[in-house]
């Protein structure tokens, strides 16, 4: 069965758990080689190939709208991953993430009106990824 095929068969939410797994155990992978140390570039760049090569839409830097309560369009903010339309991935190369590196997906959620993102941590010892989700509503 293709990842296409699987994804075709699931709801949305299953599909967006299917991605975030599908992401995780990627990022594990590319962790486990690599291991720790370079640039958060390098680890976008793994994290972009890889499913790319199992046919799933990866973006790099792509901008996304982020709008105020009224709607009006107030800028860019440059996902550093955005899966299959639906998946905002946020990269880090650093020791250990802090409070600051949630608030800033969480905002990215809320103002670009995607419900789920995950952040992934390749700078420490042991990968760090987090899943997150807003409501819509």
């Amino acid at each position: 069965m293709t990842l296409e095929t699987l994804f075709e068969e699931s709801s949305e939410r299953d599909r967006i758990f299917q991605l975030c797994d599908l992401i995780r155990e990627t990022s594990y992978s590319i962790h486990k080689f690599h291991k720790h140390g370079h640039l958060e570039k390098v680890y976008e760049n793994a994290l972009a190939h890889r499913p790319r090569k199992h046919g799933l839409q990866v973006q790099q830097q792509v901008p996304l709208p982020v709008y105020d309560e009224d709607g009006a369009l107030l800028g860019d903010y440059y996902a550093d991953l955005l899966v299959e339309a639906v998946l905002v991935v946020e990269i880090k190369a650093c020791g250990g993430l802090i409070d600051e590196h949630i608030a800033q997906l969480l905002g990215y959620l809320r103002s670009s009106r995607i419900e789920h993102g995950l952040l992934v941590n390749f700078g420490a010892s042991r990968l760090q990824i987090k899943k997150y989700a807003l409501s819509r509503e």
